[in-house]
């Protein structure tokens, strides 16, 4: 999903990049491909060319483009008649069913658009260039209205922004650190009070307005009004003045601190009354607390917003770990009274811990969607009872038993600690108005007796069964700091190290896999189930053996359900995206088994039911894949490419090369195309001087080289490393040189995952690979043609490491770990290798094209496409005799097959009892 400003910035581009295209037959297709694009739909997912339907002659027409139910597109050449585009699309419709009929029509010459709304039979005409002033009457395509924030997000937003300006007007009043953060959460509990009905209609506003303009006695007022929130109403004094008579008694602790009165001014008063004027009750709990948490930043609250958890990824925690299981259970017990008195009384008796909470998002939502569940629980039950008995349940009070007291959390900072605990009251209040509004009778929990347990703490350094016996506990969910291994913090890493009781190489890991760890311990022995959130680093590459080793083996870790690599993010306007995983687990096994699987990590999950769910979130056994320093089937070695390690001496850009060889002719004779990963995909030449063989008089007699040659020499003896300040002996040449000395395949390390297929190719010993790429010198036709086809790919997708989302590729962990087909024939490998050449010769029709662009899934040229489908074919038939059909099948079968290679290479050998003479 795209937010609105990114659609506007994509159409301006739209216009500018095809303003000078006129002609249908050649340009249509490609047109509306990346018209398309500018609203971040895939045109390929969504809508289809040369749509054929049977006109009323019963001739075959073509729609241009079609999208069943929601659009036809007519293109015509630049200067074209619209009228007349607009009557032949019409005339399509007649050939379309009720169900297909769409609600626009778009006709286009390029330069003119015109959209017909079916529905209310508008007409909308533009010319290309106002495209982004008219962005909006395509919400359709965009799903824009389903992305666009909400009422209730606005809102959070906007009352964000309010809270943010009285902090700054209290800061700078020298009002700071814990009592301003206390404060403001005071604050908050007041305004919300104000439009929720804990207070009567508009007293804190009243009593704000009772106080002078100039607002000096505003800090006092509030003291006093706090110290009364904080009193029983039977020990306040009897003469006690009206206006703050008439608030009732809070408790709950949030008022009980003595703090030094703030300094407020007539700018501040202003403030706090722009705040009550604002309606607090349509905030939402749940996302409010951490927009609240970021006015205390700067720098975050620039970018207001962008760090809250949406609902719709807290619900995919949830939902597999344990809603849709009570859900389910309810609807089949709804109508039996006993069982529903017995489910009642287990959801009330649930309890959760979130170890890493924050300001209390999951929470919040896992807390509403008990009471709602409870409350349909509730309203079944009244209705089952006064149809048997003919009455109905007396006290309300008594019947609602899910509380806030059954929720745990623990949280580094304080503020968001005090934050998420007045915000587990603010949802309890409004479920309670829900409660009463269903049930018609008033449900209040004022004053305050149960409070959330948040634990301000360090959670890896707290002891989870001093704040709740395991015993007690139902559930332990969260989203856990998202921090690589190579950015955390001494005091982090440290406190991974001793989570892990110091096993070698746990210094690697990221920083969430020590809650993973954590939670392990602390479940054994238990019926307590886990879900967290992960960057999907946790479920690739080399930290797999490595963490799920301990998981699998020490703790006995079982994964109950995963969701698959997916963008983790929000809607709000710079929001922060994250590649990750939700992977749920418990200490014992289950046969109800899911992975939710995305076609692409923007897209909607679609859940598989499987038999097991390994490391890499494959249906297959719990296999762990180590690094191999060869490989485990008969092919040819993967090694790096070479390492210059020269501070950019050896290296030209085109223009840099031709300057070089214009100055120091000589040089040319040593210049060699250097082929790094960026070069190779995107079609750039860059150079190297490539000094192997050169003898001494040769580089004598270039002066320019010889400067080059001495500043290699001085970068590398300035080098901490001992290995680097070798290297200056040899100055004139790589730091690690690798050539083939024959023709090699190359694969670029890193390649972007929106690919379906990585790009690879041949060069010759005089094409110098950089070490941003791996080579296998020697490698064949045969060898090219498996590595490029999705079995490889599919492999790749679920054992390479990642940078962000992009893949990562390996020679230990993922080449020389790859199961080649166990005995190909002849026939099979010539197959293969012919269709593989046929890949390599379609590319080079399109020369002026570079990979990226022509493996770029929206714009792969249809015969290279098909091409490599051929191909995927012959691969697959290679492996068995039948194609597979899906990428979780080709994983299973490459797991097992994995297995049957490896078997028996890590048996420890038990030594021989010595018998007692």
């Amino acid at each position: 999903m795209i937010n609105l400003d990114e659609i506007k910035s994509r159409a301006l581009q739209f216009a500018k990049d095809w303003k000078d295209t006129s002609n249908e037959e050649a340009d249509a297709k490609s047109f509306m491909d990346a018209f398309f694009n500018v609203f971040g739909a895939p045109r390929r997912q969504m809508a289809y060319f040369e749509h054929r339907i049977k006109k009323i002659s019963g001739a075959d027409g073509y729609i241009d483009l079609y999208w069943k139910s929601n659009l036809v597109v007519e293109m015509k050449s630049k200067g074209k008649n619209l009228d007349n585009a607009f009557t032949q699309a019409k005339s399509y419709l007649k050939g379309l069913t009720e169900i297909e009929q769409p609600k626009f029509i778009l006709v286009c010459d390029f330069e003119n658009f015109r959209l017909y709304d079916l529905q209310n039979g508008d007409m909308t005409h533009f010319k290309l260039i106002e495209l982004v002033d008219n962005v909006r009457l395509f919400d359709f395509i965009a799903d824009y209205e389903a992305q666009q924030a909400k009422e209730q997000e606005l809102a959070n937003i906007k009352a964000a922004e309010l809270m943010g300006k009285l902090h700054d007007q209290l800061e700078a009043n020298g009002y700071k650190g814990h009592q301003l953060e206390v404060y403001l959460v005071r604050l908050l509990f007041c305004l919300f009070a104000e439009d929720t009905q804990i207070f009567e209609d508009k007293i804190f506003l009243e009593y704000i307005k009772s106080s002078q303009e100039d607002g000096k006695d505003l800090g006092k007022k509030l003291q006093e009004l706090f110290k009364i929130l904080n009193q029983e109403t039977k020990k306040r004094n009897e003469n006690l003045a009206s206006n703050l008579a008439q608030f009732d008694y809070i408790n709950g602790g949030l008022f009980k601190e003595n703090f030094e009165i703030p300094i407020f001014d007539k700018q501040t008063r202003l403030c706090l009354l722009e705040c009550c004027r604002f309606d607090w009750a349509k905030i939402s709990p749940a996302i409010f607390g951490s927009m609240f948490q970021s006015v205390m930043n700067p720098t975050e609250r620039r970018n207001l917003g962008a760090h809250y958890t949406s609902e719709a990824n807290i619900l995919k925690v949830i939902e597999p770990l344990f809603m849709k299981a009570l859900n389910a259970e309810f609807q089949k017990i709804k109508e039996n009274q006993k069982a529903l008195e017995v489910f009642h009384n287990k959801i009330a008796n649930l309890r959760f811990l979130d170890p890493a909470c924050g300001c209390g998002n999951f929470l919040i939502v896992i807390y509403r969607e008990l009471r709602l569940l409870e409350l349909d629980v509730i309203t079944c039950l009244q209705t089952n009872q006064l149809k048997t008995k003919g009455m109905a349940f007396a006290d309300i009070q008594l019947l609602f038993r899910i509380d806030v007291d059954k929720f745990y959390g623990i949280e580094y900072e304080e503020f968001p600690s005090r934050i998420a605990e007045v915000a587990m009251w603010l949802i309890d209040h409004q479920m309670n108005r829900q409660a009463s509004s269903v049930t018609g009778k008033i449900l209040t929990r004022i004053p305050l007796v149960k409070s959330a347990n948040i634990t301000h703490g360090n959670a890896l350094q707290t002891d989870w069964e001093k704040i709740i016996k395991p015993k007690n506990l139902s559930y332990i969910i969260g989203n856990p700091p998202f921090i690589g291994a190579k950015i955390m913090k001494q005091e982090q890493r440290s406190d991974v190290v001793k989570v892990f009781e110091n096993a070698s190489s746990a210094g690697v890991l990221d920083y969430v896999t020590a809650w993973y760890v954590k939670a392990a311990k602390y479940i054994q022995n238990t019926a307590i189930k886990v879900a967290f959130v992960s960057t999907n680093s946790i479920v690739q590459g080399e930290q797999v053996s490595i963490f799920w080793g301990q998981m699998l083996h020490k703790y006995k870790i079982k994964i109950h359900f995963a969701h698959r690599t997916f963008k983790w993010s929000n809607e709000a306007k710079g929001n922060a995206a994250v590649y990750c995983v939700i992977v749920g687990f418990a200490a014992f096994d289950t046969n109800q088994k899911s992975i939710f699987d995305y076609e692409d990590i923007k897209g909607k999950a679609h859940e598989i039911k499987v038999k097991n769910i390994n490391p890499y979130l494959v249906d297959a056994k719990d296999i762990l894949i180590d690094k191999k320093s060869n490989p485990i089937c008969d092919v040819p070695k993967m090694v790096f490419g070479n390492m210059p390690n020269d501070d950019g001496q050896l290296l030209f850009s085109d223009a840099e090369y031709e300057d070089f060889v214009t100055k120091t002719p000589k040089a040319s004779k040593f210049m060699r195309p250097l082929i790094s990963a960026y070069e190779f995909l995107n079609g750039q030449k860059r150079w190297c001087l490539w000094l192997v063989g050169a003898n001494i008089a040769e580089i004598k007699a270039m002066p320019e080289v010889l400067k080059r040659i001495d500043a290699i020499k001085k970068y590398r003896l300035k080098s901490t490393r001992d290995a680097t300040r070798k290297l200056a002996d040899y100055p004139s040449l790589f730091g690690e040189i690798r050539q083939p000395t024959g023709e090699y395949i190359l694969i670029p390390s890193t390649t972007s995952e929106n690919r379906e297929y990585i790009p690879i190719g041949f060069f010759g010993e005089n094409d110098i690979a950089n070490n941003s790429c791996h080579i296998i010198p020697d490698g064949t036709l045969y060898h090219f043609g498996v590595l490029t086809s999705k079995m490889h790919v599919a492999w790749v997708k679920s054992v390479c490491g990642r940078l962000k989302s992009d893949f990562r590729y390996s020679k230990d962990i993922v080449y020389n770990n790859f199961p080649w087909a166990e005995a190909p024939t002849d026939k099979q490998k010539t197959a293969i290798e012919k269709v593989a050449q046929k890949v390599l010769d379609i590319r080079a029709k399109y020369a002026n094209s570079s990979l990226a662009d022509m493996y770029d899934a929206r714009l792969m040229p249809a015969d290279l496409r098909k091409a490599h489908q051929e191909l995927d074919k012959s691969v697959d038939l290679s492996y068995r005799l039948q194609a597979f059909v899906s990428e979780a099948t080709r994983m299973e079968f490459l797991f097992a097959l994995y297995e049957k290679y490896t078997a028996g290479l890590f048996v420890v050998e038990k030594k021989k009892r010595v018998k007692k003479s």
